[in-house]
């Protein structure tokens, strides 16, 4: 058995890059100004650097206007030039941080330099390998059946990018053209890694090729990006802009696009059926700084491994309890909960219009939670939420569900995505725990409030620690079914909300057991359908999903660990409230896991 404490991590990791709390209290305060004030200057500088390098960034915030209204014609640089830039950035950056003298920070200076070193070190680590998607939170394949322009760009067309007047429709057409460009950068670097011998494995390349060739061999005029071009013109009596738009894919988008097929194509015959990311080039060491910059913490693979087996264990126990009382004993809990998976009472309409049922429910669900949320939060967000199904062109490599904060001006809402390609993916029971993770008191409570923080400096407004959101999302559907009570009445609405711990915890497991244990790409499906956490489809995406992003779906779990564990010391305080807990675990926004534990404990 794991030994939890290990997931309680201020002392070793924090003192690493942060001065004690006493130390920074003993200065004076004109040298601790003056510490501050270098420190701000030397990342708020970083911040301005990187959203002029990141156009989508910039429109994503809401900072693309004004002296800034030039990056809304653009997109982010791609290929092998950029990546290498991004590379020396991360270790350039690192250096400065590492080198600045901490001894005059104010405890609030010393908070943001905890944060910025954490992400900066972790940046040079992951900045090391040759190969993949760049420093931070690392990929191994530039694009994949959920990365890469061709996934990303139409969507963020349609859905962020501003049609205001004409220079907004002029600001479409010139992105739509730099599109091409990207599209023709990451074909280089995909080529360029596939000279170090890495390949996507053949069934990544077979999910994510017909995704491509649906982008190009649809008709201009039938692209979601431009049907909201015409869309949006058309409500400003703007004229030809949506042929110029089909000008510009037919001449440019799809010449790059056919030429990123013909690369991946000429891949396939190179691609094994491994699926863990050990086979590849220092694989073992990326797959360990992947798990530490998902996670933020220093857990190894076969920890987390064994923590995974256990809450597994602890999970399946529970649900078995509940099935049990509902009637339902025959079989293993995986079995069971497979067999309630397709009850007819469970299930909408795999039909269009079973499909808009569906999201009209989950609209109801978060408006009966909101009025309910102040019970337990001192604080709530401004921005509201909309709930949207995951575009048709992608929903077959897309997650099945996520979240898209709203800018740092509240112009545009959050939005919660959800993936219907088989709405037999998503029984009813299981709708509501989704929908508090993604929405309220999940992804969208915290991280619009976090946006929303006006004392906070913007780079960490902007900012965040998918170990954090995760487990705070993961934290939050707790907060409903317990502390709000919503499945009175509903024990199994309490079964989906087990399941999605169940299937986080499975996440654990089959995350180390691709990338550390080589088990295969069968051996992890198997073990998720089994488990009961998905039905046997959604479990081949998830897998799928965790073949190309190496320690990311640990965050979740990791991260909810954490943040439970720091409620269960902090109830056994003298007056606990439960509304201080949760509003200071929220105030300063995203954090590392030590230095959240610094700061919930009063120690920073």
């Amino acid at each position: 058995m794991i030994d939890r404490r290990r997931l309680l991590l201020t002392a070793a990791a924090a003192a690493a890059v942060a001065p004690s709390v006493a130390q920074a209290q003993t200065q004076n305060q004109t040298t601790a100004a003056d510490a501050d004030g270098r420190l701000n200057g030397l990342l708020d500088g970083w911040f301005e650097a990187d959203i002029d390098e990141n156009p989508e960034g910039a429109t994503n915030l809401g900072l693309d206007r004004g002296t800034r209204a030039g990056l809304s014609a653009k997109l982010s640089e791609a290929g092998p030039a950029a990546f290498r830039k991004d590379r020396q950035k991360a270790v350039s950056r690192w250096a400065q941080l590492n080198a600045f003298d901490q001894s005059g920070l104010s405890p609030a200076g010393a908070l943001n330099y905890a944060i910025a070193a954490f992400g900066a070190e972790t940046a040079a680590q992951t900045a090391r390998f040759d190969y993949g998607s760049g420093p931070g939170r690392p990929s191994p394949y530039v694009v994949t059946q959920l990365s890469g322009a061709y996934f990303s760009t139409p969507d963020f067309l349609d859905n962020q990018h501003r049609i205001e007047d004409a220079a907004g429709a002029d600001a479409f057409l010139s992105r739509l053209e730099a599109f091409s460009g990207v599209l023709e950068g990451e074909t280089a670097k995909i080529q360029e890694d596939a000279g170090l011998g890495v390949v996507p494995p053949d069934f990544i390349i077979d999910r994510m090729l017909p995704q491509i060739r649906t982008l190009h061999d649809t008709p201009a005029a039938d692209l979601a990006m431009l049907k909201s071009l015409a869309r949006k013109t058309a409500g400003l009596d703007l004229t030809g802009y949506d042929a110029r738009a089909a000008a510009i894919v037919d001449q440019k988008v799809k010449p790059a696009l056919a030429a990123q097929i013909e690369a991946l194509e000429s891949l396939r015959p190179r691609a094994t059926h491994d699926a863990g990311v050990w086979r590849l080039p220092d694989g073992e060491a990326f797959y360990a700084a992947g798990l530490k910059a998902n996670t933020t913490t220093t857990l190894t693979a076969n920890e987390i491994h064994a923590l995974g087996r256990e809450q597994v264990a602890e999970i399946s126990a529970e649900i078995d309890a509940i099935l049990k009382a509902q009637g339902y004993t025959q079989g293993t809990v995986g079995e069971r909960i497979q067999a309630l998976n397709k009850e007819p009472a469970q299930l909408f309409a795999n039909t269009d219009a079973g499909k808009a049922e569906l999201l009209a429910w989950l609209n109801t669900l978060v408006a009966d939670l909101e009025p309910k949320l102040p019970q337990v939060f001192g604080r709530l967000p401004k921005s509201h939420v909309e709930i949207r199904r995951v575009p048709v062109s992608i929903q077959s490599g897309a997650p099945g569900g996520y979240y898209q904060g709203p800018p740092l001006d509240g112009s545009r809402p959050g939005a919660y995505y959800i993936n219907l390609r088989d709405t037999g993916n998503w029984p009813r029971f299981a709708l509501p725990t989704l929908t508090y993770h993604e929405a309220s008191p999940g992804h969208h409570l915290q991280v619009a409030l976090q946006r929303e923080s006006g004392e906070l400096p913007q780079w960490r407004r902007a900012g965040g620690f998918s170990a954090y959101n995760e487990g705070w999302a993961l934290y939050a559907e707790a907060v409903a079914a317990d502390d709000l009570d919503v499945y009175a009445d509903n024990p199994l609405g309490r079964v989906g909300f087990l399941m999605s711990y169940l299937f986080r915890a499975v996440r654990l497991v089959v995350d180390t057991g691709l990338h550390s244990e080589r088990w295969s790409r069968e051996q992890a499906v198997d073990y998720m359908a089994a488990s009961g956490a998905k039905p046997l489809d959604a479990s081949n995406s998830e897998i799928n999903r965790y073949c190309v992003w190496p320690g990311q779906a640990c965050a979740y779990k990791v991260g909810h660990t954490v943040i439970a564990r720091l409620r269960k010391e902090a109830e056994g305080q003298p007056g606990f409230d439960l509304r201080a807990f949760h509003d200071k675990v929220l105030e300063n926004g995203s954090l590392p896991l030590a230095v959240l534990e610094r700061v919930v404990r009063g120690q920073a």
